[in-house]
């Protein structure tokens, strides 16, 4: 079938509700049209997940698909496992190539909670079920207002934002604004550059975890 596969699992006392899709076989622009509307139920399919296990064939060259469905979940904001199925037919070259596709490939979502698996020998099947936990965890966190300031006073203590037309940009605080995807808005007196957003997100990391789920920092301008 090419239609989502709902079904309702309960594992050590916690009900899931897994959507086993069947994935996206060409580009769109090749797709047959049996292929074009199993690839929007895909789509349909991870908007409403909370967490996206992508499944990928580790024996074999990671493929468009496989990154199509990277930036898939990147722009859906919801948590990611990259499960890396078939390690048991993954010697030493392969392991040495994979890890410089994933490298290249997957570099936008370097958050991403990443196991090995076999699913035909069941090696580290247990440790699905934990991965998807801890990035629905991160992906459900919120860091009090108190605490993330302070992170954010240190931060800027020792690493002020660079320099915009010869002024200093001064960032006021800071504050949650979601959840599911973590979002936070940073206030300051001038625009932030780009590096400077993302050199935020990294600490952010370090210091709150969030491993598995994207976070989302924005900046908005006021006096002071």
């Amino acid at each position: 079938t090419r239609d989502p596969i709902d079904e309702v699992i309960d594992i050590d006392g916690r009900t899931w509700r897994f959507i086993d899709t069947a994935g996206i076989r060409r580009r769109a622009h090749q797709a047959s049209g049996t292929d074009y509307y199993a690839m929007l139920r895909t789509e349909r399919a991870i908007e409403g997940a909370e967490v996206i296990i992508m499944v990928v064939d580790a024996s074999a060259t990671i493929t468009e698909q496989d990154l199509r469905i990277i930036s898939l979940a990147e722009d859906s904001g919801k948590a990611l496992v990259i499960a890396m199925n078939k390690w048991d037919l993954v010697d030493e070259e392969r392991r040495i190539s994979l890890e410089r596709e994933i490298d290249r490939g997957f570099d936008q979502v370097p958050w991403a909670k990443r196991i090995n698996i076999s699913a035909k020998t069941g090696w580290h099947k247990d440790r699905l079920i934990p991965a998807v936990e801890e990035a629905l965890e991160s992906w459900e966190n919120r860091v009090p207002t108190a605490k993330l300031n302070a992170f954010l006073g240190q931060l800027v203590g020792s690493n002020p934002p660079p320099l915009r037309g010869g002024k200093q940009p001064k960032i006021l605080f800071a504050t949650q604004a979601g959840i599911a995807p973590p979002t936070f808005i940073v206030f300051a007196t001038d625009f932030l550059e780009p590096s400077y957003r993302r050199f935020i997100e990294r600490r952010l990391r370090e210091d709150f975890s969030f491993s598995g789920s994207p976070i989302r920092v924005s900046v908005r301008i006021r006096e002071r």
